[in-house]
């Protein structure tokens, strides 16, 4: 079925850069590569999230990387302070008013540029896909045409969610594509989106990777059994929590229990722990990938999560995870698959912590089912034809609202 060009529109994209929802439209993409689906990039030249977002990093205008199209935009001059000023004040959750709203979404990443091409080459498209919510990019690209935008929103339960902005523009689009049941369950209780088509799509994973224990241990030199934490290491992430309870774990018991964290940051590492905790940064994919199947479970700490391509790939390497019992997402994920288990305390971290380190058959037998339901719901070539699905039912004008 013929279908328009697809523009694709995120604030920042590079084959390398770090974030959730850069990792998934990425791998979205290089994945539609291989359909006959015409799309192409639309973004700034800032080079990610973690870097300055006033700099042209990247140079304006189209390139091809990976055989994927992307034309680059520069971005507006912003007044960093006025966003900072706002921004604190969502980070600790406490109210804003209507214009200082307006503050936060004019003073992040923009680019007049970007909206101004949408506008004069609005007939080459026949949808523009935004990922995620809270950025310029998403919040004034949608405005360019609302009955072509689909939202990839990965919207979590943060303040962010619940401004004013988002719920009155988000009302408006064409479609909303979501990663998990819950994400959807907390839009329905707080947006309006009866006349917007929704669908709960997940997120694909190359389902054939595997991990070599062994070779991990030998090339790290790590030989205690040991916890593992993947992803951005800050308070964000809960990271800090995570610390706090291993280093209580170890104050209770006496083991030689280590704990792996692997990703990018900075966090303070407690002294009277300091010995146990390997902190290895970024490492390549198939090291990771090792690390996962030489440890004795995943734990993933943080509350506000989409999705979690960390904990899918545990199951992938045959490893039980742990989440927090306060991440709607991960939790119905655990209980879904009965991958695993999750704590609200940390009494209940240590309980579950001790029960998987002295019940290895369950522990395998966790790890087994979580694999078993990767496979099941999010293999790439099922997730591509339900995009493809998607996209051809709301070009065609022929969708009814519902999941699929």
């Amino acid at each position: 079925m013929y279908m328009q060009k697809i523009g694709f529109v995120t604030p920042w994209f590079g084959m390398d850069i770090p974030g959730g929802a850069e990792a998934e439209l990425r791998e979205l993409v290089l994945h539609l590569k291989e359909t006959d689906l015409e799309f192409e990039v639309l973004t700034t030249c800032v080079k990610s999230f973690n870097s300055n977002w006033s700099e042209n990093y990247h140079k304006e205008g189209v390139n091809v990387e990976n055989g994927i199209t992307i034309r680059r935009f520069k971005v507006n001059e912003r007044d960093g302070g006025a966003f900072d000023s706002v921004n604190w004040k969502l980070m600790q959750n406490m109210p804003i008013t209507q214009e200082e709203e307006q503050i936060f979404i004019r003073e992040m990443v923009n680019s007049s540029r970007l909206y101004q091409y949408m506008c004069e080459n609005d007939d080459m498209y026949g949808l523009f896909v935004f990922i995620p919510y809270m950025f310029g990019t998403t919040y004034y690209g949608v405005q360019v045409n609302p009955k072509k935008a689909v939202l990839i929103p990965c919207f979590h339960d943060e303040s962010y969610f619940y401004m004013s902005i988002f719920k009155e523009q988000y009302a408006t689009v064409r479609g909303i594509i979501y990663n998990a049941k819950p994400e959807k369950k907390l839009v329905e209780k707080n947006y309006n989106l009866q006349n917007v088509n929704q669908i709960v799509m997940g997120i694909g994973m190359d389902t054939d990777i595997h991990g070599d224990a062994k070779h991990f241990r030998q090339k790290y030199k790590i030989e205690e059994p040991f916890l593992i934490y993947a992803g951005r290491k800050d308070s964000g992430k809960n990271v800090d929590l995570l610390l706090k309870y291993f280093s209580q774990h170890h104050k209770r018991h006496s083991s030689d229990l280590a704990l792996v964290l692997i990703g990018g940051g900075k966090i303070d590492i407690p002294l009277d722990i300091l010995d146990k905790v390997y902190d290895l940064g970024f490492i390549d994919k198939q090291d990771k990938y090792d690390a996962y199947a030489a440890a004795e479970l995943l734990c993933q700490p943080s509350h506000n999560e989409s999705f979690s391509l960390v904990i899918m790939e545990s199951w992938l390497c045959g490893r039980p995870v742990l989440v927090n019992n306060q991440c709607a997402v991960t939790k119905n994920f655990v209980i879904e698959s009965n991958g695993g288990l999750y704590f609200n305390d940390y009494f209940e971290f240590e309980g579950t912590v001790d029960y998987i380190l002295s019940h290895k058959d369950i522990a395998i037998e966790m790890g087994n089912n979580g694999k078993k339901y990767v496979k099941d719901n999010f293999s790439w070539d099922k997730i591509i034809e339900k995009y493809i699905r998607f996209f051809q039912s709301i070009e065609d004008k022929k969708w009814c609202s519902s999941d699929i």
